[in-house]
């Protein structure tokens, strides 16, 4: 029986982001890049301010909106409308603009884009389709970026193991419940090989880049919370005890409080000029 064709807007819709209100709480718990990112890509560009950059996959435009004061233009390219709608609520730059659309099929003219970026998003798209929709956009010279970054960050030993208890009690409430993801995803690992079987790209390389900003116990607990993985569970009716929240806030709480500590974020980046 052959396989139902992608359907990348559905397959967007099952990563459980329209949930209600999560869109907030995304944009106010995870990490954001490094500037040095954005230092890395103008240097491969070879160009001190972009036409444009298009980031694919934006969310709230965390992504996107870093680029603001780099480059004339700058797109987000959105699918989930309550994602984009926190992006547009939270934009104040006249140069940066939302719209709804999947990487497979941008609209964009061939060749307009100078940097085109996919942040914590490529392993959420069909690679072979999207890798061909970049590649068309993007001008000879251009650069493609696809970063992700681990987690949990580097912040406090106690809280750290913390989060993997609680990520592995996650674990065990999805197999005890039978819960199977219907999204598709693809392995983060294998960005740079598929990058590099497109055949799209004169130069491949991956480097590892660093962000620290400050985490209160809130910002802790609430980044777990909106761990994909973890979503499904919340709409089980558990309590917090049963969740393994409770002993997640427990350490948080005491190990870094209102006042927090600095997270040291390792992002992956893996770049290819077309």
């Amino acid at each position: 029986m052959s396989q139902p064709a992608h359907d990348p807007l559905l397959n967007a819709r099952r990563t459980g982001y329209t949930r209600s209100g999560f869109g907030a709480q995304y944009h106010a718990y995870r990490p954001k890049p490094p500037t040095a990112l954005v230092e890395a890509l103008l240097q491969l560009a070879q160009m001190r301010r972009p036409r444009l950059v298009v980031d694919l996959g934006s969310g709230t435009g965390i992504s996107a909106l870093l680029w603001a004061p780099h480059a004339e233009r700058v797109l987000g390219i959105e699918p989930l409308d309550e994602m984009r709608k926190i992006a547009e609520a939270g934009n104040q730059s006249p140069n940066v603009h939302f719209q709804a659309g999947v990487a497979q099929q941008t609209g964009l003219r061939d060749g307009v884009a100078d940097i085109v970026t996919c942040a914590q998003s490529l392993h959420h798209t069909e690679p072979e389709s999207t890798l061909a929709e970049i590649g068309r956009i993007l001008r000879v010279g251009g650069v493609f970026a696809a970063y992700d970054y681990d987690w949990p960050p580097m912040i406090h030993w106690e809280a750290e193991r913390a989060f993997t208890i609680f990520m592995d009690r996650v674990r065990a409430l999805r197999k005890g419940h039978g819960i199977r993801s219907e999204q598709q995803q693809w392995g983060k690992d294998e960005h740079v090989e598929r990058m590099r079987g497109s055949g799209l790209f004169r130069y491949l390389n991956e480097l590892l880049l660093h962000n620290t900003e400050l985490c209160t116990a809130e910002r802790w607990i609430g980044f777990a919370l909106t761990i994909g993985f973890v979503l499904p569970v919340l709409d089980l009716g558990l309590s917090d005890a049963e969740l393994g929240v409770t002993a997640l806030r427990e350490v948080a709480e005491r190990t870094l409080g209102d006042r927090g500590l600095p997270w040291y974020v390792s992002y992956r980046v893996r770049v290819g000029v077309k």
